[in-house]
């Protein structure tokens, strides 16, 4: 009867292969060192070149675009470093199969994150065109504060309460943006109800000549007053003025001219009623009414005629006239 050999362990043929890789290693060993080399040279020079003045002259424009372009750049080459150093390993076929997997991998993690990849994008979009600058005040999709700053997720503000909040930038990108600050010159309003027997073109007079003597109220554009409505009870009119941002605050000036149109209206005795009602009871006794006297009447009338101070303003907006692809030319619908 033949008995099969039993399989015997060779202790010898492990350790010689063992010795085989400890000679490839040892003989490739200066070219793993000079390819460490690349890689940290890769490192150093991307980051030198992320700190050059270059990029420190586009964020004087653009102070949002300067770590995202450095972080950009500083990667890129460093990525460059990784295949030159696999290719001085003399391992090409690791580079190819490391250029398909990324993008096998792109695509998996562009369906993964499409968020992240969303907001990385408008990020880099709004840093270019820079719809607004630190320390504007905006409202983005009903939400008001102070912009703090842009990163490649997210765009901060501070509310005017003093909490942060962080948006989306892809939702920011595709919000309407409104900048108050882009235009130094914002125009605020004063609504104050006065009765039916005043004198309207009296009250809006003496309204605007107040608004006229404050030092936060410009100049040009004037103060103006108009009749916003006719309520139950009174007449509610409003008074205009505008403010120069960048010397006064907003709601400082709005709230000095309440405090002070509302002193003078006092002062020249003009009646503010508070809302009046009429409860009438079933077989209540008529109660005969007396006319109200007429309205007093100016012979002298109020200049109606049509303002600019839009058009002045839009006019020498300069920023917004470059590149616009509106054609005053052009056929309308």
């Amino acid at each position: 009867m033949l008995v099969a050999p039993t399989a015997a362990f060779d202790l010898h043929a492990v350790a010689q292969r063992l010795l085989d890789q400890g000679y490839r290693l040892l003989a490739a060993l200066p070219l793993l060192v000079l390819s460490l080399l690349v890689i940290l040279l890769a490192w150093w020079v991307g980051g030198w070149i992320a700190r050059r003045r270059l990029f420190e002259t586009r964020a004087h424009t653009n102070p949002f675009l300067r770590e995202l372009v450095a972080t950009t750049v500083h990667w890129g080459v460093l990525l460059i470093g990784v295949l030159i150093a696999l290719e001085i390993m003399n391992a090409t076929a690791l580079v190819g199969a490391v250029v398909g997997t990324a993008g096998i991998m792109g695509v998996a993690l562009g369906f993964a994150f499409k968020n992240i990849l969303e907001n990385y994008l408008a990020g880099i979009l709004m840093s270019l065109k820079q719809p607004f600058a630190p320390k504007d005040n905006v409202q983005i999709n009903g939400h008001e504060g102070v912009v703090v700053s842009l990163n490649a997720r997210s765009t901060v503000l501070m509310t005017l309460d003093g909490n942060h909040v962080r948006l989306p930038n892809a939702m920011v990108f595709s919000s309407v943006i409104v900048n108050y600050t882009r235009n130094p010159r914002r125009r605020f309003e004063v609504a104050i109800g006065v009765g039916v027997d005043e004198d309207l073109v009296q009250v809006q007079r003496i309204g605007v000549a107040e608004m006229q003597r404050m030092a936060g109220v410009l100049a040009e554009p004037p103060a103006r007053a108009w009749i916003l409505s006719l309520g139950d009870s009174n007449v509610v009119l409003g008074f205009y003025g505008w403010v120069d941002q960048r010397a006064h605050d907003f709601l400082q000036v709005r709230s000095e001219a309440i405090r002070r149109i509302k002193a003078e209206l006092d002062a020249a005795e003009v009646d503010m009623p508070e809302p009046i009602y009429r409860v009438q009871l079933d077989q209540a006794p008529s109660i005969p009414t007396t006319p109200s006297p007429p309205q007093p009447s100016d012979d002298e009338a109020l200049d109606t005629r049509a303002t600019s101070d839009i058009n002045q303003q839009i006019a020498a907006d300069h920023v917004s006239q470059s590149g616009n692809l509106l054609d005053s030319n052009a056929p309308r619908e």
